[in-house]
């Protein structure tokens, strides 16, 4: 087994194309049922209720991988556990203002809400910019943007106003939107991990409690309690089976194990979470938006199966230069997620529509595929020139 894992870098760059993709679905009619996503009360699921799970897990992948290189580098604990808690407010901040845009009343502002919408995205990214991997850029120059851009964020929510004009409200947490969901689910997992590594049977054990978590969360045992650490444990749990797949990849490489061998109990793991998904479907209906224990399992099934038919592929077959015209989706991960929320607000202020014939059925599914593909090839352009973000 080598150093690197390239099958996560390639399975991010691909969930990352699929989620600008499925995002754009809104601009389109005549979109088939089966790719958009499941009303909450529809007991089901589309393709595009399979991405964000996939994309959770593919975060918990990861954490073993970049906890594991921060020891290398002889890191302590304490500081760890300061990057962790620096990653996730970050997460937090961009969730809680993305979220406050899609309830914006701008009539109760001094200000339209595409404006507001791309002052947002510019503040997140003089922010978060990824200053270290542009020397033209002084250590004042940096902290002088960063200022500006968190001066630009207390700006838009001094100004903001939501509701309605029956009611108008200041931010607040309807949800936690996608990135302040990834922020919680990795906060709990990056510390279970950093504080069980050593003791793989307590992380199964913590496995086993989120996922009892979940079934929980309904009360479907009267006699339990039900709670949730501030997220369903949903999410949580999407993250865990990455990290548990991870941390068994590791053990196998310690061990001198063969590859095949950890593909296998991989594959089959994959395969008892679809069927234990589909079994406990008729007590918990699958529900992308309840987040039901059904919808949890089957995308964790997913996610270890498209782990091992990746892994086949790339890592082992070594057939990965079809993903790389859409590689910066995999470096460059939350620029790319960013950019929408330049592109659209600009869109609506000068005015622009599609035809129609771009806008509907088959046609507009190609249209947003290429969507996706061009925000990836720029925000190549601008990985080329040091412009992109990191948290």
């Amino acid at each position: 087994m080598g150093n690197r894992i390239q099958t996560i870098d390639v399975l991010r760059a691909l969930t990352m194309f699929l989620m600008i993709f499925v995002n754009d679905l809104w601009s389109l009619t005549g979109v088939p049922d089966w790719l958009k996503h499941t009303a909450a009360d529809e007991d089901g699921m589309g393709f595009s209720d399979i991405i964000f799970p996939l994309f959770l897990f593919i975060v918990g992948l990861s954490i073993p991988l970049a906890i594991n290189i921060r020891f290398q580098k002889k890191e302590t604990v304490a500081k760890i556990s300061w990057h962790v808690l620096v990653r996730t407010l970050a997460l937090l901040v961009m969730g809680v203002f993305m979220v406050n845009f899609e309830s914006i009343y701008d009539k109760a502002m001094i200000m339209n809400k595409s404006i507001w919408e791309i002052i947002m995205a510019l503040a997140i990214f003089l922010i978060w910019m990824h200053y270290k991997r542009n020397p033209k850029i002084s250590k004042v120059h940096e902290n002088v943007l960063k200022g500006v851009g968190v001066l630009l964020l207390i700006f838009l929510a001094w100004i903001y106003k939501g509701g309605s004009a029956e009611e108008t409200i200041w931010m607040r947490t309807h949800w936690w939107g996608i990135l302040g969901l990834i922020g919680w689910a990795y906060l709990l997992n990056s510390f279970l991990y950093l504080f069980l590594r050593k003791r793989g049977v307590l992380l199964l054990v913590a496995f086993v409690i989120l996922l009892f978590m979940n079934v929980q969360e309904s009360g479907y045992f009267e006699m339990l309690p039900s709670f949730k650490i501030v997220i369903s444990a949903s999410n949580h749990v999407l993250v865990m089976g990455g990290v548990l797949c991870t941390v068994l990849y590791l053990k196998f490489k310690e061990q001198g194990r063969g590859i095949i061998s950890f593909l296998g109990i991989i594959s089959v793991m994959g395969m008892v979470f679809l069927a234990y998904g589909f079994l406990i479907r008729p007590e918990f209906p699958i529900s992308k938006i309840l987040a039901t224990p059904s919808w949890t399992a089957i995308c964790i099934g997913i996610g270890l199966l498209s782990y091992v038919l990746l892994y086949l592929l790339v890592d082992i077959l070594g057939y990965s230069k079809w993903a790389k015209p859409i590689k910066p989706a995999g470096t460059s991960t939350l620029t790319c997620y960013l950019m929408p929320y330049f592109i659209y607000p600009v869109i609506i202020l000068i005015g622009f529509q599609w035809p129609e014939f771009l806008s509907h059925g088959i046609v507009g599914i190609v249209k947003s595929l290429l969507f996706s593909f061009l925000i990836i090839l720029f925000v190549g352009f601008l990985e080329k020139r040091n412009l992109t973000l990191k948290i």
